[in-house]
């Protein structure tokens, strides 16, 4: 299922991702970011749905009905081929099931593995209600914009189709302000809940074993819904 979190010092660049993300791609999408060298603990099968849910760095990107009686939490990375697997196959069918049934809301949280995949959250966030419009855009065409040869200029062709100029490209991958939030998103999830892989998923609070097809899925989700 997961792609691991590689324990290398790789940090995010302050000074414009613009001018870093292309050094991301240094060895394959796995790379530690921000405030030094990930945890690579086990993380706990279960954690406290309250400590879960609180309010973090930023607004929560939710898919779903707030009232559903099931809360997935998705902590994903823009450049993991696994989420891409995740967000074009396997959501779609977990959205024609559960989501749009109003049993089950996603919530979509970051966790980069480098530099570019921080660049593609940040354009998502930037993206404001059209957040889960762009994340769509980035991860169907994962295989076009996370390249070794100027990615960077890939990764506008991907904003373009989502309304973005140069101008508020540029914009949002500098925004520092920004950029620390999605590493705090990020650091909290590592610290507090024990991610350091993506994807990983926390079904009201339980870690999934799985997540690579809609069978793991249906497998955690129809005992809670029957009870």
């Amino acid at each position: 299922m997961s792609q691991a979190a590689h324990i290398n010092s790789v940090k995010l660049s302050r000074r414009g991702l613009l001018l870093t993300a292309g050094a991301a791609l240094g060895s394959a999408a796995g790379m530690s970011v921000a405030g030094g060298a990930i945890a690579q603990r086990r993380g706990p099968s279960e954690v406290p749905v309250e400590e879960l849910m609180k309010p973090g760095e930023l607004p929560e990107l939710v898919l779903g009905n707030n009232d559903a009686p099931v809360t997935i939490v998705e902590y994903a990375s823009m450049t993991c081929p696994h989420c891409a697997n995740f967000h074009t196959r396997v959501l779609p069918e977990l959205k024609k099931k559960y989501i749009d049934t109003g049993k089950v809301r996603l919530v979509f949280r970051e966790f980069p593995l480098d530099n570019l995949a921080a660049a593609g959250a940040m354009l998502a966030r930037c993206s404001g209600d059209k957040a889960f419009d762009m994340l769509e855009i980035l991860f169907h065409k994962q295989e076009e914009w996370v390249v070794r040869n100027d990615p960077v200029s890939k990764l506008f062709d991907m904003a373009k189709q989502a309304g973005f100029t140069k101008e508020s490209f540029e914009k949002c991958l500098t925004d520092d302000d920004l950029l620390k939030k999605v590493e705090a998103v990020r650091t909290r999830a590592n610290e507090k809940f024990g991610v350091n892989s993506t994807p990983t998923f926390f079904i009201n609070g339980k870690r999934l074993s799985g997540g690579g097809s809609i069978a793991d899925f249906d497998r955690a989700l129809e005992p809670l819904l029957k009870s």
